[in-house]
């Protein structure tokens, strides 16, 4: 008696390796870009080399691959200059701002050589590895060198400014491209205009048919340079801000002054410990200014001193002349200080008054992905040392005033540890999966076109319930149903109107539909009945054990309850282990190749060593 159970055993432990050594055969990247929590495995994901003191580079580039919109960016912006063709972007186009750029730095720029090759190495950090797996970045920094023409320096080891190199060459590309785009764009426009004038000029008599300037005949000359130019997703690093000053005794407002940045530098206090916020507040805090020479109280000035010279005045053409130079000065006061004088002459700079005047920050333009660089130098006369004060930072992290607050989300940290002039940079990535990146079906190649492995409810095989004699017993008022599938789907709407019948029409029912045969994937197929044949044998010896004695199955859900109709629900025997949802709490702890799994308390307990913070924004801010 106790050969034939353990002999069921090893069939379903030899069924159980089946199924597993098909998924690896047939399957191989089962675990690229995709959730392996099914599978009792040791996650990881892939490390760097450092061949040559590159923790720096190593770190920002393992903090910039855990950011889905700088990857989406990525894969836009090289999948629409695949489309437009390389030759699109050969034709110089000027930066009106930047007029003094070479021709060679221009056709770099347009080339996008930095776009590509960091789409590559996030590409390759992405990959969910089935072993133990670590790259290097050699092929990138060969792009960075041959961009910049020139070899990057590892005696600085600044993680924040290679970053910067990074992050500002990434946005000159895009901007070089589009460029590109919007000047082939306004040629084609141009040039259809005129054929059209053409045209219309020639006399009926000679005039020849020719197409007409069609949205197809002009995607022929430039496929994807056509499309609205003004809806393009631009560079997610690149936010806006503006500096605003005002006078505290004329009220005056001059022109705000717009800069653009791609990463934010917050200096840290010297104190024992601080937030992040409060690093914020200093630099978006309103500050007084004294002794600025205020434009409009310049002018004020030089008209009292005007009126004064005209009061004391005797002479009519004097004061005629001065009457007409007064009133200029009133029309450019009331009008726009800051305009050119013309000919009109004032006392100099040094004899306008000082004014007290209040200066404050705010960012006009929220980027997708703010990138917060801590600045801990403390320089003396002497020597530079690193602040090592604990800097408390959230993990959601609201921007702006009231009525324009924007909530971003920590995605990646970089961290130092060690002194100003030496130390160890590592990176904490959280475990995110993005739908562009990931495999909806590990057991069929994925496309675009491709069936999705969840069913809809519409679509899901009816459960076929065979019906069991009724049961003697008073203490029981329905029927039991003592054999179900072993997989069961919800009850589609022609089982739910039988339910609410009784208990004999119920079963005629049941008899006069006939079985329907459920949907079979020839692709796993196998792998079902396989799965299918052990959990039976596991439950067949599981009764058998049981002192002999016949035990009904357990049932997931009565099909009549009272007359009132029920969902068929999995049963836990059926789906066996309840497979656990991803959490956004884990993190990647990665220091080169070294990689361990943490979690959120611990990324934000690195009070002291933060040096970098990654903030992505939230869709729905």
């Amino acid at each position: 008696m106790s050969e034939k159970p353990l002999t069921i055993v090893h069939y379903a432990a030899g069924a159980s390796l089946a199924a597993i050594a098909a998924i690896y055969v047939f399957s191989p990247n089962f675990f690229l870009d995709g959730d392996d929590q099914s599978v009792g495995r040791k996650k990881s994901v892939v490390g760097l080399s450092n061949s040559g003191n590159d923790c720096f580079i190593n770190s920002v580039l393992q903090a910039l691959a855990g950011l889905g919109d700088l990857r989406t960016y990525l894969i836009r912006e090289t999948h629409r200059r695949k489309l437009d063709g390389p030759g699109v972007y050969t034709q110089l186009v000027e930066d009106p701002a930047r007029k003094s750029l070479s021709p060679a730095k221009l056709e770099g720029l347009q080339s996008g050589l930095i776009t590509h090759g960091l789409k590559d190495i996030l590409d390759a950090l992405n990959e969910r590895p089935l072993y133990k797996k670590t790259i290097s970045a050699g092929h990138f920094i060969s792009c960075l060198e041959t961009a910049f023409k020139q070899r990057i320096s590892r005696q600085q080891q600044d993680a924040q400014e290679f970053l910067q190199v990074v992050a500002e060459r990434l946005c000159d590309e895009y901007h070089a491209g589009h460029r590109v785009r919007r000047h082939m764009k306004s040629t084609i426009d141009e040039s259809i205009k005129s054929a059209s004038q053409q045209s219309l000029a020639v006399p009926a008599s000679e005039h020849k048919p020719r197409p007409s300037p069609t949205r197809s005949t002009r995607t022929q000359a430039a496929p994807d340079i056509l499309s609205d130019l003004d809806t393009e997703d631009g560079f997610p690093f690149e936010g806006g801000s503006e500096s605003q000053i005002e006078c505290q005794t004329c009220r005056f407002k001059p022109k705000a002054t717009k800069t653009t940045f791609c990463s934010l530098t917050l200096s840290v206090p010297q104190v024992n410990s601080t937030s992040l916020s409060s690093c914020f507040d200093q630099m978006f805090k309103t500050e007084d200014i004294e002794d600025f020479k205020c434009e409009k109280c310049r002018l004020l000035h030089a008209m009292g001193l005007l009126k004064d010279e005209l009061a004391k005045s005797n002479s009519e053409k004097f004061k005629q002349k001065t009457q007409q130079f007064i009133e200029k000065l009133q029309v450019i006061i009331n009008t726009d200080p800051e305009q050119d004088l013309g000919d009109l002459h004032l006392p100099g700079t040094k004899y306008a008054p000082k004014r007290t005047i209040k200066r404050y920050v705010r960012i006009n333009k929220f980027p997708k992905i703010v990138a917060i660089h801590l600045s801990r130098s403390i320089f003396d006369t002497r020597t530079t040392m690193k602040n090592s004060a604990k800097v408390v930072f959230p993990e959601k992290l609201p921007l702006g005033g009231l009525a324009d607050r924007r909530t971003y989300r920590l995605l990646s940290v970089v961290c130092h540890k060690g002194s100003h002039h030496s130390g160890h940079y590592e990176s904490f990535r959280r475990q995110n999966i993005y739908p562009p990146f990931t495999t909806p079906n590990a057991f069929r190649g994925s496309n675009v076109y491709s069936r999705t492995t969840t069913p809809i409810p519409s679509q899901m095989p009816t459960p076929q319930l065979k019906p069991t004699k009724k049961v003697d017993d008073s203490n029981s008022d329905n029927p039991t149903l003592s054999s179900m599938p072993g997989i069961l789907s919800p009850v589609s709407a022609v089982s739910r109107n039988s339910l609410a019948l009784t208990d004999d029409s119920f079963v005629d029912q049941l008899k006069a539909s006939g079985p329907t045969p459920a949907p079979r994937d020839p692709e796993t197929s196998s792998l079902r009945s396989v799965a299918r044949s052990a959990r039976d044998s596991i439950s067949k010896m599981g009764r058998r054990n049981n002192d002999d004695r016949s035990m009904p199955l357990p049932t997931t859900a009565s099909p009549i309850n009272n007359g009132n109709t029920s969902r068929v629900l999995l049963s836990e025997t059926a789906r066996g282990k309840k497979k656990k949802p991803a959490s956004s709490n884990r993190w990647w702890r990665i220091s080169d190749e070294k990689i361990s799994e943490t979690k959120t308390k611990e990324v934000l307990a690195m009070q002291k060593e933060v040096y970098m913070l990654f903030y992505e924004l939230e869709k729905d801010s």
